[in-house]
């Protein structure tokens, strides 16, 4: 597929080069901090030395206090609490984290985590009623319920109270819970609006110890799930978050709790793990549990107490993941070649898909697979529980959600972000949907956002890649969402040797530029280009600088994102 190459646009010379001075860098890391919006030592400080004091005050958050006085009363009086999350890993990670702080306080609490094929997302009746059958006065829901109205209106009525901890966009009205708690409430003065679920999760046991001078360290053992949680759920990994993923990272490679240790061990990492690490190897693995069976497994692997049952969680959890892998590779496959039959459908805007066989846990997956292959807005869908079920995903720059409001009144309901959606529908509605939603992202969509964009932080000269460059460099990380691993240009670059292609697909070669130091280099997925790199002419690349290992030797490596004929500066 061809890609858009962007050069960001270099903003504040003199800063940089006043950055630069101040921190004794190169010019180049000095423009990546400022176009990060660290253009002041002190704010520099802070983003290469992240510190656990630099954590607002959770009782900034609206609600906050009353969710604490609720909680108290509820452990007090002996009443029975129960812990319900989302199925994905955010609400599992949150409902571990939550019900294990408070379980060491309270010995009557449990958790509920939903059935994604009979329940489906968020609060549900089923959920309500087993919280009033069995005795809990005392609901704390997480990642979940903001625009649960109907649900909390269902279980007031019933004597349930609900504290609601959600980080997804709000409705014009809030649920008629006994706390809200979300930064992105509008009457919400809270300083950082984009903690994950399992992130408000913790700011509430934060909030707890504060008041009743409990020690940070008594939860500071959870910075682990939270780490999972924000690399999982693909949120910005700026301010807060940034300061609880970088100690939530170092959780997990010194000290994880025993079912993360279990997902290390069976994944085959077993240190050094990065955010993308847990992205592909954590997060799938607690996600399998609800896609293929019962999430409610994931929560007892991340709650276990002991080695054996943490590794006997692990491996049922793992199977899971391989099933859930061989519906993600067969499913994928059948929709590739039910659209590139169809000449209509390859020539739309949009990709909406529908057959009544496919396994509704991985629809989101493929959803992410097709997106990638024909790069525009896309909507995956399956039966479920009488309706169409779908999971949509979005390009860069559209947002999915908007245009998904345009055609509410084909759906029965719908939620989700700019970049990613969940909707269900009478089946009945699915042509007319097709189409409305076409119409829509046609209209409203600029050409450009149909091209995948490789978006390039920085030009520069291979030979400034060195040891010490790439040790400040790595002080940058956590690599996520809007903080994400920097991508560098290099023109007029020659192949050293030959290349070649490695596993039929990926291409690895050593490049060099004004016949200064040889840099190795791998591209994935970039074996078509392996005639153009091997004709002799100069061409250029853009890439990430890493680190390879292998066997007891390390070295500096480029990532290769793009390829193409040189071109002048």
């Amino acid at each position: 597929m061809q890609k858009r190459w962007v050069e960001q646009e270099v903003k504040n010379p003199a800063q940089i080069e006043e950055l630069q001075q101040l921190l004794n860098v190169d010019p180049v890391l000095a423009s990546l901090l400022v176009g990060r919006g660290i253009d002041t030592f002190e704010k520099a400080r802070h983003f290469f030395r992240p510190d656990l004091s630099d954590l607002h005050d959770p009782f900034l958050m609206k609600d906050m206090d009353l969710a604490i006085v609720r909680i108290e009363q509820a452990l007090s009086s002996g009443e029975k609490i129960l812990v319900y999350g989302d199925y994905d890993v955010d609400g599992t990670t949150s409902v571990a984290l939550v019900y294990s702080f408070f379980k060491k306080y309270h010995s009557q609490i449990d958790f509920y985590i939903p059935d994604r094929y009979k329940e489906g997302y968020g609060i549900s009746s089923q959920g309500i009623n087993f919280a009033a059958e069995n005795g809990f006065s005392l609901v704390i829901a997480l990642d979940c319920g903001i625009k649960s109205i109907d649900k909390i209106d269902y279980a007031n009525g019933k004597k349930v109270d609900f504290i609601i901890c959600d980080h997804h966009l709000p409705g014009e009205e809030l649920p008629d819970a006994i706390a809200v708690l979300d930064p992105k409430r509008i009457d919400c003065l809270y300083p950082y609006k984009e903690l994950s679920g399992c992130g408000i999760g913790f700011k509430l046991v934060q909030a707890y110890c504060q008041k009743n001078n409990i020690a940070f360290s008594d939860i500071s053992c959870y910075l682990d799930l939270v780490a999972v949680s924000i690399a999982s759920d693909i949120v910005p990994i700026t301010g807060e978050n940034r300061v609880l993923a970088w100690y939530g990272l170092q959780r997990i490679n010194t000290e994880p709790c025993k079912g993360i240790t279990a997902l290390m061990n069976l994944s085959g990492r077993k240190d050094n793990l990065t955010i993308t690490d847990v992205v592909f190897t954590i997060g799938p693995r607690i996600n399998a549990a609800g896609r293929i069976d019962d999430a409610k497994h994931a929560v007892n692997l991340l709650i276990a107490e002991t080695d054996a049952i943490a590794f006997e969680k692990g491996e049922v959890i793992n199977i899971k993941n391989t099933e859930r892998r061989e519906h993600d590779s067969n499913i994928t496959e059948q929709a590739l070649a039910f659209i590139d039959a169809d000449p209509e459908l390859i020539s739309r805007k949009t990709t909406v898909v529908y057959n009544e066989q496919w396994h509704k846990g991985v629809i989101g997956i493929v959803a992410s697979r097709l997106t990638e292959k024909y790069y525009r807005p896309t909507i995956v869908m399956t039966h479920s529980n009488g309706y169409a079920a779908g999971s949509a995903r979005s390009v860069l720059g559209f947002d999915l959600y908007e245009a998904l409001l345009e055609c509410s009144d084909l759906l029965e309901q719908f939620g989700g972000h700019k970049y990613a959606a969940g909707l269900t529908m009478k089946t009945e509605n699915i042509p007319a949907f097709q189409a409305k939603f076409e119409e829509v992202v046609g209209r409203t969509i600029p050409p450009e956002l149909l091209i995948q964009t490789i978006t390039i932080d920085a030009e520069m000269e291979l030979h400034k890649i060195d040891p010490k460059f790439y040790r400040i460099l790595k002080q940058f990380e956590p690599f996520g969402p809007q903080n994400m691993a920097p991508v560098f240009m290099s023109r007029n670059v020659y192949t050293y040797g030959s290349a070649s292609t490695v596993g039929g697909k990926h291409l690895k070669m050593s490049v060099r530029q004004n016949n200064n130091t040889i840099y190795n280099c791998i591209g994935f997925g970039l074996a078509d280009y392996l005639p153009q790199v091997n004709n002799g002419m100069p061409f250029d690349i853009c890439y990430t600088i890493e680190e390879n290992k292998w066997m007891d030797r390390t070295s500096l490596q480029l990532n290769i994102k793009g390829i193409r004929t040189s071109q002048p500066a």
